[in-house]
């Protein structure tokens, strides 16, 4: 169902005021609508000056947050961290306190990370690794980070808004005496939930999109190719182990860094191991990487989830991490 999301709203989505701005412009949006224009307006419409607005909003990973920032939002950002704060002691703290003035002083904003879930040995050791890379490879995984906490926050946003919209509706609803409206009521909320637990597709279960951050642009014409794992057990660090990888399917980037479908639309993603590569070096040549290849596992209780598996590329280095 398609809403209308107010400024104050989106920017306790993401930060950025010129973000909520456009977001509040390009409603009503249904939540899945949401989440592809959130995407568009942060990566395509805003600059890195809103970029950065959004990040100096969090209160760093840690820390509590400062009293001039806006309430809801923190609260939201130590919400999420709750796992960090829960994994962890005040010496172990300190430490992640000392890195994050590190990662400032060297990158000139926050270290930002979707701590949704993360433990606080977790996100120390991102930060360790995050803090090695250059400041143009940086801010791009800083948004790509931001980008993960704004899907989310938008998927409750809407959650929330649906479970008081159905609240409402239910206590303004008449109850119903016929042994018949009874049963149609019994039977809708079935249906209900049978939908929820098989959702209808509107994109292939893994998706991919390539992004040149040496340029700070897509990277169009890039071939990529899917594959999934065959045999009787799976591929291990160092051995094949007793299988084969077979083709799932191949495709090129567009204009906006995105490859075509590398697989049928299915409802239920067969759980198993799969591989999504990128011929770099076609696409770079003297790229110090020849070919890109990363190894994913999906689990049966996962099989509806979606697997977004970006690239985030330059002639010497490369980042990937799963969206949605």
């Amino acid at each position: 169902m398609a809403m209308e999301i107010g400024e104050d709203e989106w920017k306790v989505c993401c930060g950025s005021s010129e973000f909520a701005k456009l977001m509040e412009m390009s409603g009503p949006l249904t939540s899945e609508e949401a989440i592809w224009t959130a995407r568009d307006t942060w990566f395509n419409l805003v600059n890195v000056t809103d970029w950065l607005e959004a990040f100096s909003a969090h209160p760093q990973i840690g820390n509590t947050p400062s009293p001039s920032i806006n309430s809801d939002f923190a609260r939201r950002s130590v919400s999420e961290q709750s796992t960090a704060f829960a994994t962890t002691s005040a010496s172990a703290l300190q430490e992640l306190a000392d890195w994050n003035v590190r990662y400032k002083q060297k990158f000139g904003f926050i270290f930002i990370i979707c701590a949704s879930g993360r433990t606080h040995a977790e996100m120390l050791h991102e930060l360790k690794e995050r803090y090695e890379n250059r400041p143009i490879v940086e801010l791009e995984v800083a948004a790509m980070e931001q980008m993960k906490i704004t899907e989310l926050r938008i998927a409750k946003l809407y959650s929330d808004k649906a479970r008081v919209v159905s609240e409402t509706d239910s206590s303004s609803s008449p109850i119903s005496t016929k042994p018949q409206d009874r049963l149609r009521i019994i039977g809708g909320h079935l249906n209900v939930a049978a939908e929820a637990k098989s959702p209808k597709r509107s994109r292939p279960p893994i998706t991919t999109h390539v992004l040149d951050v040496s340029c700070g642009a897509p990277a169009t014409g890039v071939e990529v190719h899917l594959e999934v794992w065959s045999g009787t057990t799976g591929p291990s660090f160092g051995h094949g182990g007793g299988g084969v990888w077979s083709s799932v399917g191949t495709s090129v980037t567009d204009k906006d860094g995105r490859s075509g479908p590398l697989m049928d639309l299915v409802e239920a993603l067969n759980p198993g191991t799969y591989r999504i590569s990128f011929n770099t070096a076609k696409y770079c040549p003297g790229c110090f990487f020849p070919y890109v290849s990363i190894v994913f596992q999906v689990t049966e209780s996962q099989k509806w989830e979606h697997f977004h598996v970006p690239l985030l590329l330059s002639p010497f280095s490369f980042t990937t991490y799963r969206g949605s």
